[in-house]
């Protein structure tokens, strides 16, 4: 019997509900971790007496450290656990995450944030990986936008805690920001010792037994009977030729693709979220300014999640990309004419509905397109060049900011149908296939 076989028997239950609720949480403290730097950069300039250019700094060394973490951790998951690895990095997302809020030197700030960026772009692909493995195939893309679907709750948090505190006119508010931001994560340390190691990586491992306890404690959880003691596990058989490496010649057309997919997705994400927090609010245009408007638009993420649940399983992993992929381009082409205030708020809403529905399919198509002895690699290869896109945004995109706010978004526009053209090169789909 395979694992999937096995976990297809209790189904999507009470241990998948734990195991979100956990590996939630601490996702939403990574997104907070990310989308503090566009809100905290301003105050931090104030604190420090710098350029707001300088002060992305905080967001380039972060974004350097998550590239670090996520190439690193991935890897370091397929051989030793995915479970020591999560308990590794979320302490020190917790550790250096709290000590940033008390730097008194902006060089020591930039030290902690880059520390806080390896261990986030550790947590992210091992937390994706991992939850797959615990869900069967029929559920599988539906649970892993949920779980993405965190990240919103995550950006919301932030933009409230900068708008409560620009409104008392707190000093250093960036301070707050980063203490709320790592909260989480110091409560999802204890929360994770309750997570068990993931079948597949034990039965990979030659850990048998132990693999057949941790799927009864899953059928147990879900109200399922538990199977005999004598039952042979098995990993989905993979084809003849299995690669060893994502960049065997079987997938590696599918690498290129989705990797050059997390890139300009990231790229523009990235791009977006870092600058308009400031230009909206102290610029704006007309009533759409301010940090107000700025936590409707972490509203909007919601609904672009919960179409992307619904869509990679009715109408598949890639089509669903596809579809969010565009529509991010037409927001972002609809701000490029910046005609009135109105299409300004509905391009925004838009691009923020459609950018996050990209980031919730992709992240369940990615890991369904590896084996269990690559999956690790491959959303840690994954991750590391998403996070090349954030490194790159707050830096390289000043030039494209300098010659507008508008061409700067239509760039990420451009960007965005390369993405979806690059998915192209992806040809395989994988809604309720098994994993092995």
């Amino acid at each position: 019997m395979t694992i999937d076989d096995a976990l297809a028997r209790g189904g999507a239950g009470r241990f998948q509900k734990r195991l979100l609720a956990i590996f939630g949480l601490v996702w939403a403290a990574d997104a907070m971790q990310v989308i503090a730097v566009g809100f905290a950069a301003p105050s931090v300039a104030v604190t420090f007496g710098l350029e707001r250019a300088v002060a992305l700094q905080i967001g380039t060394l972060f974004f350097l450290g998550m590239f670090v973490g996520a190439f690193l951790f991935g890897r370091v998951a397929d051989r030793i656990g995915r479970r020591n690895v999560l308990l590794l990095t979320v302490a020190a997302d917790a550790l250096f995450g709290i000590a940033s809020v008390f730097a008194g030197d902006f060089t020591i700030l930039l030290v902690l944030r880059f520390l806080t960026g390896v261990a986030v772009g550790g947590t992210l692909p091992v937390d994706y990986a991992m939850m797959a493995e615990f869900l069967p195939p029929k559920n599988r893309g539906r649970w892993l936008v949920l779980l993405e679907g965190f990240w919103a709750i995550g950006t919301i948090i932030v933009a409230l805690t900068a708008w409560i505190a620009a409104s008392q006119e707190a000093v250093a508010a960036w301070r707050w920001i980063f203490l709320v931001a790592a909260l989480p994560a110091l409560i999802g340390i204890f929360l994770r010792l309750w997570v068990p190691e993931s079948p597949m990586f034990l039965l990979k491992n030659g850990r048998h037994d132990e693999a057949l306890r941790v799927v009864n404690r899953v059928l147990v959880a879900n109200g399922a009977q538990k199977l005999p003691h004598d039952t042979e596990l098995t990993l989905a058989a993979p084809p003849e030729g299995a690669p060893s490496s994502i960049l065997s010649q079987s997938l590696l057309s599918r690498t290129i693709g989705i990797m050059a997919v997390w890139f300009l997705v990231s790229l523009s994400y990235y791009g977006v979220f870092i600058w308009v927090p400031g230009w909206l609010a102290n610029e704006g245009m007309g009533w759409v300014r301010g940090y107000g408007f700025l936590v409707l638009l972490a509203l909007a993420q919601i609904p672009g999640y919960a179409l992307a649940a619904y869509g990679v399983e009715r109408w598949g992993r890639r089509a669903t990309l596809m579809g969010f992929l565009i529509a991010s381009a037409v927001g972002c082409f609809l701000f490029t004419l910046s005609l009135n205030p109105g299409l300004m708020a509905i391009s925004l809403m838009l691009m923020s509905f459609a950018l996050l529905g990209s980031w919730g399919a992709l992240y369940a198509f990615t890991p369904e397109l590896y084996p269990t002895n690559l999956r690790g690699t491959g959303m840690g290869t994954a991750s590391a060049v998403a996070r090349l896109g954030g490194l790159f945004a707050p830096t390289l995109l000043t030039f494209a900011f300098a010659k507008g706010f508008s061409f700067a978004i239509g760039v990420f526009a451009a960007l965005l149908l390369l993405g979806a053209v690059a998915l192209l090169l992806v040809r395989t789909e994988t809604r309720d296939r098994a994993i092995g």
